[in-house]
């Protein structure tokens, strides 16, 4: 093994450790915004606008997160983002003990901005690795989020009971845990991620130059969006993170018009980021071996079938495996299309191009948070699943179209 692969690896693996921490957090506060939004705002058709704020936080932080990460490093953006994370999540602990909704708005502001840093972490994977290796790296670091989907949403119970003994609401539990996993992992961020990720990038791309970039020339977002390969990819991201979004955000509150139980929706949820995060190694694999436009494919379909059983029951077993399947398709989506953008961009065209593609991909889902509020407050459950179906259709049909054209172009050269 080289030393630039012996870096690399260690690289990855911080990167899966922070990852891992970081969505531990993050899911556990997914668990209950759509509940604390419904219980602050004392309205259920304000149930997704925590989440949409957050969404939206993320979408416009995103683009200035990766100038950030060309001016002090991939360490350096990410322990900041960390930092502003464990920040957030206090204050919404606050808001939640004082019941004020728009310190609770404020405090997903905050983590909204955090995350946008953290999710940024996959592409530092993906530019110290090998192109071939490209893929798996993404989900080596992806699949950090399988942690979070086992202990984020299971310490929303055991928190509550904690803070309860407090005299605080137990909903604000899980936000204090969040604000821990947060500073845990700024401190293995700050002090493990060394050498930065981004001089290791440079390196990698001398060695190993690729005909999807260019040498020397640095292109606009814009000219980079004009190339099939990168739209598709953008277009695959974008609409597969709303679709999810529509569909999980609102289920919480679904189950908690049928009685049931934290236990109960946590048990869903966790199945639901469990899909997400669990096969990202099969994934990243699979985008390496089979193409990244077959595992987009996969994904966008698998998205379409799971919108269309969640609407069969709102019993736990039948929209666990629901909400499961939601998750594997954004997987596919998520890891396919970041693998395929990776591809088509030279070292000093990456931190600002992947911020703007979060960017994109933040405003979709706030959006997509955001209606499934309201769709679900006036039309039902049903309705927005239906809804989320139709959307999951178009990503599939780009990427047939593309994926056709592609294989015509190659068979009259």
């Amino acid at each position: 093994m080289t030393n630039l692969e012996s870096i690399a690896r260690k690289i990855t693996g911080i990167l899966f450790a922070q990852q891992s921490l970081a969505s531990a957090g993050f899911i556990a506060a997914a668990t209950l915004n759509a509940i604390v939004g419904k219980e602050l705002s004392q309205n259920s058709s304000w149930a997704g606008v925590p989440t949409a704020v957050y969404l939206l936080a993320g979408a416009f932080s995103a683009f200035l997160w990766g100038y950030v990460f060309d001016a002090i490093g991939r360490r350096g953006g990410l322990t900041s983002g960390l930092v502003t994370g464990m920040i957030g999540a206090g204050v919404t602990f606050y808001a939640i003990a004082i019941h004020s909704f728009p310190f609770f708005l404020l405090g997903m502001v905050l983590m909204g901005v955090a995350n946008a840093a953290v999710q940024l972490g996959r592409f530092a994977a993906a530019e110290v690795n090998k192109p071939e290796h490209r893929g798996r790296a993404i989900s080596n670091v992806v699949i950090g989020g399988t942690v979070g989907s086992v202990v984020g949403p299971f310490v929303a119970g055991p928190a509550g009971s904690v803070v309860g003994s407090w005299g605080v609401d137990e909903l604000a539990g899980a936000y204090l845990v969040a604000a821990i996993l947060f500073a845990v992992g700024a401190v293995v961020v700050f002090f493990g991620l060394r050498p930065d990720p981004r001089e290791i990038g440079k390196q990698v791309a001398e060695q190993f130059p690729e005909t999807g970039t260019t040498n020397g020339e640095v292109r606009s977002v814009l000219q980079i969006l004009r190339q099939p390969a990168a739209l598709v990819a953008v277009i695959s991201m974008v609409l597969g993170q709303m679709v999810m979004v529509l569909v999980m955000v609102i289920t919480s509150l679904h189950m908690r018009g049928h009685n049931h139980d934290l236990t109960d929706i946590s048990t869903v949820i966790s199945s639901h980021t469990f899909g997400m995060f669990a096969f990202s190694i099969v994934s990243g694999r699979l985008a390496d071996r089979f193409g990244r436009g077959r595992v987009i494919l996969a994904g966008s379909a698998t998205l379409v079938v799971a919108c269309l059983a969640a609407t069969i029951s709102p019993d736990v077993l039948p929209l666990g495996v629901a909400l499961f399947l939601l998750g594997l398709g954004w997987n596919f989506c998520y890891v396919g299309g970041s693998t395929l953008l990776a591809d088509q961009l030279s070292p000093l065209e990456r931190a600002r191009t992947q911020g703007f593609n979060d960017l994109l991909v933040g405003l979709a889902s706030a959006l997509g948070s955001l209606e499934s509020g309201f769709i679900f407050a006036s039309l039902g459950y049903n309705m927005m699943a239906y809804v989320s179906a139709a959307v999951a259709l178009i990503p599939l049909t780009v990427v047939f179209v593309w994926m056709s054209r592609k294989t015509a172009a190659l068979k009259t050269a």
